[in-house]
């Protein structure tokens, strides 16, 4: 059993050896000091991991395809600019063919492409040709070939005329129309008969007109690479959204929230509530429209102009809907548990009352998440362009095809080459697994640091607040609370608080790891057959189990009394538990209710970014111009996230201001035999409130 705090709670030692009031004063020291310097390392490894991406990263590899060379489309290279050309053009058709074809040998990422300014179209009256990048005796400028159109077929001799005619270049016809489909030229199979019957009277070979020309383009932009790509780089693309519905939205939101508190407490719980399922309903509302089951704004793969009457599916138009249905379910269970939870609502004014009278007399509480706030948007602006540079830097390697036919006339070499001719793509290295998912481990540690920075430093502002009550020495309380409880972070338990956000992060980072082996063990809702599987899959959940447990065990409580003692942080969660327990029957409901409130309080922001969010990239630049982004599924997720940390930034005063004075409660019934000399009128009167009903229902 532990002792009683009091040499560090109320009281502290003169330099005479006598006994004086006082608040949080002691002789304090550094705690956990070996996790402060795990914690500068991980930085350092965070700098060095991040460094790699930007040297060897290109974000545009995210959104464009490769031409026959290697080039990515769209940016600028030594030997070609290809600046303005984004759209990635399949020269031969019959190569397409053959790349769909069940046992075919030939891949689609061997066929020859270039980069385009816009999808060529077939004429109606003569045949149009699309001729490789100008070089050798053809002597354009790229600007010049653009303006033409890319055909330059006039000016073949009678040796490269022959081999377009064979369908090696360096021209080729255009049978088949195409629309653009995230940056990528997709065939129509329906191939123009005016074009296809020229071709034929030149003596062309043979053109396969069959579906699968259209489907082998499909199946490649709809791979799970691919969409994971276009996912990662519509955040990069609608970095204006993030800044604005993910940092300044939440940013006012919050204040407006907390001064909203401060002055109309009584109300609060209830708007937030009714707040909470509006905007829940609200957000999935866009959702369905996004889903196309309400009006015409589904989520389409197509860029620009097209024809109305040609519809191309997308694999992220059934996220979306995959989505609209979990939001549907959540927002009819969120207004029965709303309904619920209507009688308790008083109870939960009462605690906030308590916040509001903390707030009201260390008003630097309000703006004191100003600076983790700040903090955390330069490290998340670094964060995610780190990001993009390492889901980018794979390495541009030329495939290998020895057994399939690409060959194709080479412009300088004056001749048709079947040497080298294979595609390209971009290969990911383990090194480049392991780097990005320890740059999302570091995010998540950082975020958690900073969070539990702060709630810290409120927490140590609020006990300051709570043992000066009653006391005549009440100017024993730092003149400058706020500024006091940093400066004792700063010294003395960065290294505790490093600890803490670390078991959280690591057991966070478990729970996903055991999540996704649970469901891979899973098949079809039962368990799987052999004792092996069987024993994995209970094995998972089991552990899932535990690791819930020791994500409640090790909570913001801890940090409350890191900052009240100066304890290490797991002598203090053992504290902080011990309190709670002795004290479970008369503050567990009362502290429960009010975190309700508080945690629909943020999911209001969180909610209020994400429709921001869905209004801002329904503009037209975001659904059709060069920063068309595949879907919004996933920047109205960061939005919402985002929002999520902004407000539990600001919230924290709140929730750690009710926290603190309940838990220095506790602790001051325990040094006083019972009877709380320092606790507020109204925490009081909560608290007896709470024993009446607790009685009531237990006679």
């Amino acid at each position: 059993m532990r002792g009683p705090l009091g040499a560090v709670i109320g009281r502290y030692t003169s330099s005479d050896g006598s006994e004086k009031d006082g608040i949080i004063k002691h002789n304090r020291k550094c705690r956990d000091i070996t996790f402060l310097i795990i914690f500068i390392a991980f930085w350092v490894s965070m700098i060095v991991n991040s460094s790699f991406g930007f040297n060897q990263g290109n974000p545009l590899r995210l959104t464009y395809g490769l031409d026959y060379e290697g080039n990515v489309c769209g940016s600028k290279h030594h030997h070609r600019d290809l600046t303005k050309l984004e759209l990635r053009y399949w020269l031969n058709p019959n190569q397409v063919y053959e790349s769909g074809l069940k046992d075919g040998e030939h891949k689609l990422g061997n066929a020859r492409t270039i980069c385009l300014l816009d999808c060529p179209e077939p004429s109606d009256d003569t045949l149009n040709w699309v001729c490789d990048y100008p070089d050798g005796e053809i002597r354009l400028k790229m600007s010049d070939w653009v303006e033409r159109n890319y055909d330059y077929f006039e000016f073949l001799t009678p040796e490269m005329r022959n081999s377009s005619l064979q369908l090696q270049g360096p021209c080729y016809p255009i049978i088949f129309p195409s629309v653009n489909v995230y940056w990528s030229c997709q065939y129509i199979a329906r191939a123009s008969n005016s074009s296809l019957r020229h071709w034929q009277q030149m003596g062309g070979v043979n053109i396969q007109e069959d579906m699968i020309i259209d489907k082998s383009i499909r199946r490649s932009l709809n791979s799970r690479a691919s969409v994971l790509k276009r996912y990662v780089a519509d955040i990069g693309k609608s970095w204006p959204v993030l800044i604005v519905c993910g940092g300044l939205v939440p940013l006012f939101l919050s204040i407006v929230w907390l001064l909203l508190i401060r002055h109309f407490v009584a109300a609060m719980p209830w708007i937030t509530v009714v707040l909470f399922n509006m905007l829940l309903i609200s957000v999935t509302i866009f959702y369905h429209l996004k889903a196309g089951w309400i009006g015409n704004d589904a989520v389409t793969p197509i860029i620009g102009e097209h024809d109305p009457y040609f519809h191309v599916y997308g694999r992220e138009l059934t996220h979306v809907r995959g989505v609209a249905i979990l939001m549907t379910f959540i927002s009819v269970v969120a207004i029965l548990t709303s309904i619920a939870i209507i009688r308790r609502i008083l109870m939960a004014t009462s605690v906030l009352k308590v916040a509001a009278k903390v707030i009201g007399e260390v008003q630097a509480l309000i703006i004191f998440p100003a600076i983790p706030y700040a903090m955390l948007a330069i490290f998340y602006m670094f964060w995610l362009s780190a990001a993009l540079h390492l889901f980018s830097s794979g390495q541009v390697v030329q495939n290998n095809c020895n057994n399939t036919n690409c060959c194709a006339y080479d412009l300088v070499l004056k001749k048709v080459n079947c040497d080298r001719c294979c595609g390209y793509s971009i290969r990911y290295t383990p090194h480049i697994t392991i780097a990005i998912f320890f740059h999302l481990f570091g995010c998540y540690w950082a975020t958690q640091f900073f969070i539990a920075s702060s709630a810290t430093v409120i927490a140590g502002s609020v006990a300051s607040y709570y043992w000066a009550q009653g006391e005549a020495a009440s100017p024993e309380i730092p003149f400058l609370p706020v500024f006091a409880s940093m400066k004792r972070l700063a010294r003395y338990n960065l290294g505790s608080v490093a600890l803490g956000s670390l078991i959280v992060s690591f057991v966070e980072s478990v729970r996903f790891i055991l999540e996704a082996i649970r469901r891979k063990t899973k098949v079809r809702g039962t368990t799987p057959d052999h004792w092996l599987g069987r024993m994995g899959h209970y094995t998972s959940r089991g552990c899932l189990k535990s690791v819930e447990w020791t994500i409640k065990s090790v909570n913001r409580n801890a940090y409350i009394m890191i900052a009240i003692t100066g304890k290490s942080f797991c002598k203090s969660s053992a504290i902080a538990t011990e309190l709670i327990m002795n004290n479970i029957m008369r503050i567990g409901k009362v502290n429960v209710i009010g975190d309700v409130i508080l945690f629909l309080g943020k999911l209001c922001v969180s909610l209020f970014s994400a429709l921001f969010g869905f209004l801002m990239l329904d503009s037209h630049k975001y659904r059709d111009s060069h920063n068309k982004v595949s879907s919004p599924l996933l920047p109205v997720l960061a939005c919402w996230a985002l929002g999520y940390v902004v407000a539990t930034l600001f919230f924290a005063v709140v929730e750690m201001s009710i926290d603190t004075i309940i838990l220095s409660f506790c602790q001051d019934s325990e040094e006083n035999q019972g009877n709380a000399q320092h606790a507020p009128s109204l925490l009081l009167e909560t608290l007896d409130n709470n024993e009446e009903e607790v009685q009531r229902l237990t006679h």
